[in-house]
């Protein structure tokens, strides 16, 4: 009879996870983002994960990200973070020296891409002083990425403490807690965490399945930070822009501007015009004029709106006509830039 006693590399699937998964291999196997109702319903099985798995750590289910393991995990948070961070200028990474291979490895490959990596040592039981962590920090620091629970020696790190130090210096905080999560309680909000990784296999689920916690605004809160006083006035005021555009952004994607809005009618009515047309030149003018006075009576926007078609090249002058959308274009009449314009607008309006 065999004794297996290395839980901390793998463990046994259990019989409820079997039980879960056996109808999403055997019955509902359909590709989870098709239309049809049986992909529909293994994409209602995943999204169920998702809202559990949140639960469980206490964070939103739109906040996890199903990766195929640890390893995949810890590199999507390390280089995601690593790249923000570079981004604001930051090239600084603390670690410690007893963090798994899927950690160390990718933060050697930072190294040679010119990031400086600090690796702090433990103490003699193990544990990684916060401390130690308050003092490598720096204002180049970007990333500080701490195991939960060593995979070895099985410490547990005071993950609340470092994670708040990162929180208050407005540094991104990643935990590796591949060896903590289905075993010790885990809460995301308590142990200031942005990042964190887990794997399934680690606690009696299936191989080749894990999944990323990255906290919502977590890059967000991390770009723009920088030390000193803040004008309370001018933050209040950037954000009111930021909400506004964002508005202004949703409306116009929705409903498109005034601008687009008017000229796409007068499109709609002519669609003959449109495009290197077999229509004779006559027909082109009228109908270009007449889309030109539609959008003109149209008031201010209107105007705006021809004069934008004009300038974009979809209503274009050739000689004394107005046609759209001619890819060639003659030389504009002589005479001053005045003059010029005071010709579009008669040859638009009395097209001969």
């Amino acid at each position: 009879m065999n004794i297996y006693a290395d839980n901390a590399a793998t463990t046994k699937m259990s019989k409820a996870a079997i039980a879960a998964m056996t109808p999403y291999l055997e019955e509902y196997y359909g590709n989870p983002s098709s239309l049809y109702s049986m992909g529909q319903k293994a994409k209602d099985a995943i999204e169920e994960a998702r809202r559990k798995i949140a639960r469980v750590i206490g964070a939103e289910p739109r906040e996890i990200t199903f990766t195929s393991g640890g390893s995949e995990a810890d590199n999507q948070a390390i280089l995601s973070a690593a790249a923000t961070g570079k981004r604001a200028g930051k090239t600084h990474i603390i670690s410690d020296a007893i963090e798994h291979h899927a950690v160390l490895n990718t933060l050697k490959k930072l190294e040679g891409e010119g990031f400086r990596v600090t690796r702090l040592p433990v103490g003699e039981n193990g544990i990684l002083s916060a401390e130690a962590v308050e003092a490598a920090l720096d204002d180049d620091t970007c990333l500080v990425t701490v195991m939960t629970a060593n995979n070895e020696i099985g410490t547990i790190q005071p993950i609340s403490q470092i994670g708040a130090l990162c929180r208050k210096r407005g540094v991104l905080f990643h935990t590796d807690a591949v060896q903590a999560v289905g075993h010790i309680k885990v809460d995301v909000a308590a142990g200031y965490t942005d990042m964190l990784s887990a794997s399934a296999h680690k606690f009696h689920g299936p191989k080749g399945v894990g999944f990323l916690y990255a906290r919502r605004r977590a890059e967000k809160s991390y770009r723009g930070r920088r030390s000193g006083a803040r004008k309370t006035r001018g933050d209040r005021k950037r954000a009111g822009h930021r909400r506004n555009g964002r508005r202004a952004r949703r409306i116009r994607r929705r409903h498109g501007t005034p601008r687009r809005r008017a000229y796409g009618e007068a499109r709609q009515t002519h669609r003959g015009a449109v495009g290197n047309s077999p229509l004779r030149a006559e027909r082109r003018r009228e109908n270009a004029a007449s889309v030109e006075r539609q959008l003109l009576f149209r008031g201010r926007r209107g105007r705006i709106a021809a004069a934008s078609a004009r300038r974009h090249g979809h209503l274009r002058f050739v000689g004394i006509r107005l046609h759209f959308g001619i890819a060639r274009s003659e030389p504009r009449p002589s005479g001053d830039r005045q003059t010029s314009r005071r010709r579009t607008r008669l040859a638009a309006a009395d097209p001969r």
